[in-house]
């Protein structure tokens, strides 16, 4: 009996054996994780992606892109982060109707694997001024010179089209998916996010730690998406936005100035004025044109206090060129930054919102501060109060909690009958009775 059952207890261990061996040898489920990169290229975009590159749990990345441009420095960042990981990162430009213009072809050169979907572009990666125009002179040749060497270099390090990545930035060339597959400016096509990662299964890409082929069959996608702070402040960084919290931040400001102890126009203030310094490290702010906007408040502020209309007209002046120069800097500090302006119908209803602001609700109120507010026994005017003593003409009245010596316009009144003050003179009241006709 012990021999039966020590050789059953041999048999359940060799299964159990056997069992474990099969489960170790049944490889991993690879993942994907897919970020999502949408609008102009940020220090917050940076950001997101550096964090969700630290993931170390994924088979592949995969970088979804739709940008107009961005910020040079931040553009560079993201290439590097890209370039350094050592797990091949793959960006697809979609969807359709989406481009990877400016900062955004930089981007898609430096991934191990380009890739697009059908109807989107990319190119036009010619630097440019924050206006859209050229910039001039030896300063344009080096940043354009710089750009094209850096748009080469990527092409050829995973052996695409060198020549069209340095025409993208010398002849500011843009072209379709279908275009860029046929020059060999990205790898594939795919029509959706599940091609893509079907597509990529097998394909051997070079990275920062060698060599990897990539296995992407059944994996399991993991979507990393900016966290609710960053996808705040990166909605922010928009011209538009910047301009109505300079403007709101301004005149908050300005009301608290003129109305001391108020606090909820301070706070606010200071708080829209943070935030759009925060969003103009991201945007090629002109400071030339927030002269003009503090320029143009303070003609309309002084408007209050003098006649005329002139200084509102002035205000109304400085405050339209400085929102339309508001984002365009002389020097250009990101050539890779698309056309940044503020709407124009934006411009025009803060301009007559601010003036109609000033010219009635402030003024009014700064005529209020300036009426005479009657104090001491003058505050009696108006007050009703009951005869003590006869008026014939003159007696006793209680006004005020206080007995006051009166003269009255109708005599004789009779005490208890009511009467109403009209007037002081000195230190006596001069009064009516209450429901008698003013004369």
């Amino acid at each position: 009996m012990k021999r039966w059952a020590l050789a059953a207890l041999l048999g359940v261990i060799v299964l159990a054996a056997l069992g474990s061996g099969a489960t170790q040898a049944q490889p991993p489920q690879p993942t994907v994780r897919v970020l999502y990169v949408k609008g102009i290229i940020d220090p917050v975009t940076t950001r997101y992606v550096q964090r969700a590159l630290e993931h170390t749990q994924a088979s592949l990345y995969v970088i979804v892109l739709d940008t107009p441009g961005g910020s040079l420095q931040s553009m560079r960042d993201m290439v590097q982060l890209i370039l350094g990981s050592p797990v091949p990162v793959a960006v697809y430009v979609s969807p359709p109707g989406a481009r990877a213009g400016s900062a955004g072809t930089f981007i898609t050169l430096a991934a191990h694997v380009a890739a697009m979907a059908p109807s989107t572009s990319i190119g036009a990666a010619h630097p440019v001024d924050a206006t859209g125009g050229d910039i001039p002179g030896v300063l344009g040749d080096k940043v354009t010179q710089d750009a094209a060497a850096l748009a080469r270099s990527l092409a050829e390090r995973y052996g695409r089209n060198a020549q069209w990545a340095e025409e993208s930035v010398i002849k500011s060339l843009a072209i379709t998916s279908q275009e860029a597959l046929r020059l060999n400016v990205v790898d594939l096509l795919a029509d959706d996010l599940p091609s893509l990662i079907a597509a990529l299964d097998g394909r051997t890409v070079k990275t920062a730690g060698g060599e990897v082929t990539l296995s992407t069959r059944g994996a399991v996608l993991v979507d990393t998406r900016m966290t609710p702070f960053e996808s705040f402040l990166h909605t922010l960084v928009n011209p538009d936005i910047a301009y109505v919290l300079w403007i709101i931040g301004m005149l908050a400001i300005i009301i608290e100035l003129y109305h001391p102890g108020a606090v909820l126009p301070g706070i606010t203030g200071a708080i829209c004025l943070v935030l759009a310094f925060i969003i103009s490290e991201s945007l090629p702010l002109n400071w030339g044109g927030i002269a003009l906007i503090v320029l143009a408040l303070i003609f309309f502020a002084l408007d209050i206090k003098v006649s005329g209309f002139a200084l509102s007209v002035g205000g109304a002046v400085a405050l339209v060129l400085g929102s339309l120069i508001l984002f365009s800097p002389l020097t250009p500090p990101s050539p890779t930054l698309p056309r940044l302006n503020v709407n124009r119908w934006l411009i025009a209803g803060v301009t007559a919102a601010t003036a109609a602001l000033f010219l009635f609700a402030l003024s009014a109120g700064f005529r209020a501060q300036r009426l005479r507010v009657p104090v001491g026994v003058q505050t009696l005017v108006g007050v009703e109060g009951i005869v003590q003593v006869d008026l014939n003409p003159s007696g006793i009245v209680l006004a005020g909690s206080e007995s006051w010596s009166a003269v009255a316009e109708d005599p004789p009144i009779r005490a208890g009958e009511r009467v109403v003050v009209t007037a002081v003179d000195g230190v006596k009241l001069v009064v009516r009775r209450a429901d008698a006709p003013r004369a």
